[in-house]
């Protein structure tokens, strides 16, 4: 048995997962036992995690890889300052004591570190080191269902690389083309969340939740800022941007541009002016996407697309790649950002360095991405016990028939079953649900459950059967990470008075069947569930279509704003009486929010520092 830990930290996301002779075995974030969102330290609990589910110790795993190397990218750091000076020396000044310290030696930091989960670890020899992108492009080309792919990884930066083109075949791959910083396509998407006051690293997804809500009417002025070949690949202006050397994203030319500073989230109300730039970039970023994909299709001729990075989770720009039928097939890693790296870094080893030969899955080798911890049922009722919870447990048919009567009422439930996801999605194993067809839901959802921005659309899950029957798709998307209309025939058409609204008004507007899960512009971000990924799940949704006709429900991540997933069952239920969840849904365990210990309620309305 060979087995390798891969792990990825110190920037944000960190995260730790196992491979044992090449399969991926558990994989989860640090954020995840934190509770600090995007927690980018040191991932000592996703270790222990990985270790115990895997019941080895420190001392008897055989190597251990980080995602990227350190001393590549302190080049990139001192380069760019010396390329920029003497502009930028503030941000110098804070981040030199950091890297001296703690990043730029760090395999000797990673080896103190290793050394706390276990006295018999006593050398560094088996620490390797990846590149970031080439982590990135082994986390979606080895985990893929194809023999053979074009990689495509695009996000902020890397050592030196923001955008790579590679080439996967069998149990090998090979990078052939590289964009370097500062440009970048990552970067110039974050500049525009932050300015719009959403937050950088973590705010990218409201951005594009924001977009159809507006005009792309700033189009030509952001390619002010870009300049885009014919090829796909770019350059930006960097007399407009301060994140190379600066504190900022943006700097005054950047807002003069515009007509407008950047918005401060604790004083400005979002407006039109945001939805359009919102719009305008989104529109810009997949018009670059797009034109990457045909000609990297024309280049190598291989029909297989896969995607990683953190712009792979565009699933927008991603919905229209697919539209585009530029690749015959696309797939995309679940955990496309830096969380993954851990595990491409792993994938890499194994396959590039050590030579070992791919067993390829028809599906994908993600185990629908279920690879975080998981708790039986006596731990279950234990764990609610203790923490002075009140339940009832149910036979499996009566669980599944209950929770679907709650959802078919309007109930919003707390969905807590299997294994945690890996990855940024809640995919059915720690999720709230709620019943699509309600017209309140959205908002409800938003405002009372997770204490958010009333704008942001909501996910649905449907069955993998019923899939063109509601949606203008017919592919897998188990990982929520592709975007398609909603079908015609469930499509309600807005009024010419309707169609003349702006903005946020047009958020109360039914637009199909299935307005809770409908965004603005008839689009939604579908998850297809299929038995053999998650039955539990599969079930639920099959008992709700067989009462209601509906083989969709609306699913979120189980957290608040600013909040990580939950974890724990204690996590989960902290969660459900901190917010308007009517009933969580726990193992076998139901909990009634009437039930409970009003003295148990929390408030969770500023527990989490906002994102």
């Amino acid at each position: 048995m060979s087995s390798i830990l891969g792990i990825s930290a110190f920037y944000h996301d960190s995260a730790a997962c196992i491979l044992i002779d090449g399969k991926i075995i558990a994989a989860a974030q640090e954020e995840r036992f934190t509770r600090k969102k995007h927690d980018p330290s040191y991932p000592h609990n996703a270790i222990k995690f990985v270790l115990e589910f895997t019941n080895l110790k420190l001392n008897e795993v055989d190597q251990i890889v980080f995602f990227e190397k350190p001393f590549l990218k302190f080049e990139r750091l001192l380069e760019t300052y010396v390329a920029f000076a003497p502009k930028g020396f503030v941000s110098f000044a804070k981040a030199m004591p950091l890297w001296i310290k703690e990043k730029l030696f760090q395999k000797n930091f990673l080896f103190n570190k290793l050394m706390e989960h276990d006295e018999n670890y006593k050398s560094d020899k088996n620490i390797f080191f990846s590149d970031h992108h080439l982590s990135h492009a082994a986390s979606a080309f080895f985990p893929s269902p194809f023999e053979e792919a074009i990689i495509l990884t695009a996000d902020g930066v890397g050592e030196w690389a923001t955008t790579t083109v590679a080439i996967g075949k069998k149990n090998n791959l090979e990078i052939k083309k590289e964009i370097h910083f500062p440009h970048s396509l990552g970067l110039l998407y974050s500049a525009f969340t932050y300015y719009v006051g959403f937050k950088v690293n973590s705010g990218e997804y409201k951005l594009m939740g924001l977009a159809p809500y507006g005009k792309p009417i700033y189009e030509d002025k952001i390619k002010q800022l870009i300049d885009i070949k014919d090829d796909g690949t770019f350059r930006l202006d960097q007399k407009y941007f301060n994140y190379a050397t600066g504190l900022t994203m943006t700097n005054n030319k950047f807002d003069n541009l515009f007509g407008q500073k950047p918005r401060n989230p604790q004083k400005e109300k979002i407006t039109q002016f945001h939805m359009d730039i919102a719009a305008s970039i989104q529109k810009v970023t997949e018009e670059i996407m797009i034109q990457l994909a045909k000609e990297i299709r024309k280049e190598y001729n291989i029909k297989n697309l896969c995607l990683a990075g953190g712009v792979a989770l565009n699933c927008v720009a991603n919905g229209k790649i697919l539209k585009e039928k530029i690749f015959d097939n696309i797939w995309i890693q679940p955990a496309a950002g830096d969380a993954g790296g851990s595990l491409g870094a792993a994938l890499a080893l194994w396959h590039i360095e050590h030579g070992n030969k791919r067993i390829i899955n028809s599906n994908d080798d993600m185990n629908g991405c279920y690879l975080g911890n998981e708790f039986n049922q006596e731990q279950i009722e234990s764990e609610l016990s203790s923490i002075g919870a009140k339940f009832e447990t149910f036979n499996y048919d009566d669980l599944i028939n209950k929770t679907s009567e709650y959802l078919s009422n309007e109930n919003a439930i707390g969905w807590f079953q299997g294994r945690m996801e890996f990855g940024p999605r809640a995919l059915g194993g720690r999720s709230i649900l709620g019943d699509p067809r309600s017209d309140k839901m959205q908002k409800n959802l938003n405002l009372k459950v997770k204490y958010r921005e009333s704008f942001r659309p909501f996910a649905p899950s449907v069955l993998r059967e019923d899939l063109s029957k509601w949606f203008d798709m017919n592919v897998d998307s188990p990982y929520m990470l592709l975007v398609a209309n909603v079908n015609s025939e469930k499509k309600i058409e807005m009024t010419d008075k309707q169609k003349k609204l702006f903005g946020i008004d047009k958020l109360n507007i039914k637009r199909s069947e299935i307005p809770a899960v409908t965004h603005v512009d008839y689009s939604a971000r579908i998850q297809t569930v299929s038995k053999n990924t998650n039955k539990c799940y599969y079930d639920l949704i099959s008992k709700f279509k067989e009462k209601t006709g509906c083989p969709v429900i609306v699913n979120t991540s189980f957290n608040v704003r600013g909040e990580p997933i939950v974890n724990s069952p204690t996590d989960a239920f902290n969660c459900f009486m901190g917010t308007e969840l009517d009933y969580l849904v726990i193992g076998n365990s139901i909990l009634d929010k009437k039930k409970q210990d009003t003295n148990l309620k929390k408030d969770y309305t500023k527990k989490f520092e906002l994102d």
